[in-house]
């Protein structure tokens, strides 16, 4: 315990260490591990059903241009490292016809509007809102239909910048530092789309600034992502996917999906530390009672329990009493003298302990609802 209080101590003086571990006990409190897989979930569903209305779209729209159908193709597919190649091999055999757009454009508008109603229920779990203030399932669904066109820039802007890695070489000695620019671009590019998305999906009324730090992080560490997919399918599990074949394909995608939504959920918790200068944390709040609560952790707990306001005439208060002590120990457990030295078992000599509560008193933590 005392190694524990000197390293709370710490984390309390170093605002960027007491930042960092705020943020991970929030999407702990959060549940962000189960926010990121309904997002998982939802994107592999939506996922087939984009892909099939991206390449019928595109065998109606460029009609006899091959090379142009199969960059726009390759470079939306360049997205997903570990299982781009194998998809490709697949997805190259759709030609465009009515019934696949018709299956396409039902899947694809399903599907998104389930990843967009996970985003925005993540989005409004991160920052409490109330559940009387979230919006009705159907204008929820009609506000997630902004999704769509996100994913059409991004697939837009994935085009553009495969385009000009594709003709980097041309440069020569240049190659390597439009490279770089091609992936500064990418990153703005990613962070500007995510950045319309938080603001979008979640009923709180949040400004550009508030949530800028978590979108930049979000589209750095999906950069981070598929630089790290890349070198793991190059030295590691080269031709694996060959031999596992549709399991390969489905748990690489999955996995890959869970990696992203992951990241998008900790850039959701990054805002609302930030914005609602919820650090430092006291260290050992998640694991005991016994700790001494931080200004932040009253705000935390405080904004927890008062989003779970369902109707407007409900009443939620949030009080907190004295902290939780040890017990005193039992006298009987304590070790009894001998010989001379021992007190006499009772009379007017011997000790008296007395400790009594009032019942009436309310618990430590109370909360209320009316």
């Amino acid at each position: 315990m005392a190694l524990g209080g000197r390293l709370d101590r710490a984390q309390r003086r170093h605002r960027s260490l007491g930042f960092v571990i705020a943020v991970l006990y929030k999407f702990s409190d959060d549940q962000g591990g189960y926010l990121a897989a309904l997002i998982t979930f939802y994107a592999f569903l939506s996922l087939f059903p984009l892909l099939l209305l991206l390449t019928t779209g595109l065998g109606f729209v460029l009609h006899g241009h091959h090379h142009l159908q199969e960059q726009v193709v390759s470079s939306a597919l360049g997205q997903f490292p570990i299982i781009g190649d194998q998809l490709r091999s697949d997805v190259q055999a759709l030609k465009g016809s009515g019934t696949a757009v018709a299956i396409g454009v039902i899947g694809a508008v399903f599907g998104s509007l389930g990843v967009a109603r996970a985003i925005g229920n993540a989005l409004d779990t991160v920052w409490a809102v109330p559940r009387r203030s979230r919006p009705n399932p159907f204008f929820a669904r009609l506000r997630s239909l902004s999704l769509i066109g996100l994913l059409g820039l991004g697939v837009l802007l994935t085009t553009v910048l495969a385009t000009v890695t594709t003709g980097a070489s041309a440069f020569g000695r240049l190659a390597v530092g439009l490279q770089v620019l091609v992936v500064i671009a990418a990153m703005l590019g990613n962070a500007g789309l995510i950045l319309v998305a938080f603001k979008v999906l979640t009923a709180r009324s949040v400004r550009v600034m508030e949530i800028l730090p978590g979108a930049v992080f979000a589209a750095a560490g999906w950069q981070a992502v598929q630089t790290l997919g890349g070198y793991y399918i190059a030295h590691q599990l080269r031709g694996s996917t060959q031999v596992y074949g549709l399991f390969g394909l489905v748990l690489g995608l999955m996995t890959w999906l869970y990696f992203l939504a992951v990241m998008v959920v900790i850039a959701m918790e990054i805002n609302a530390v930030w914005v609602g200068r919820l650090f430092p944390r006291a260290l050992l709040t998640p694991f005991i009672d016994h700790v001494d609560l931080t200004d932040s952790d009253r705000r935390a707990y405080t904004s927890y329990a008062q989003a779970e306001q369902f109707k407007s005439f409900q009443r939620v208060d949030v009080t907190f009493g004295e902290q939780p002590t040890p017990a005193a120990p039992d006298p009987a457990d304590a070790p009894q003298p001998s010989g001379s030295d021992a007190p006499p078992p009772s009379g007017s000599d011997a000790p008296h302990l007395s400790g009594s509560k009032d019942s009436s008193a309310p618990p430590p933590g109370h909360s209320s609802t009316g």
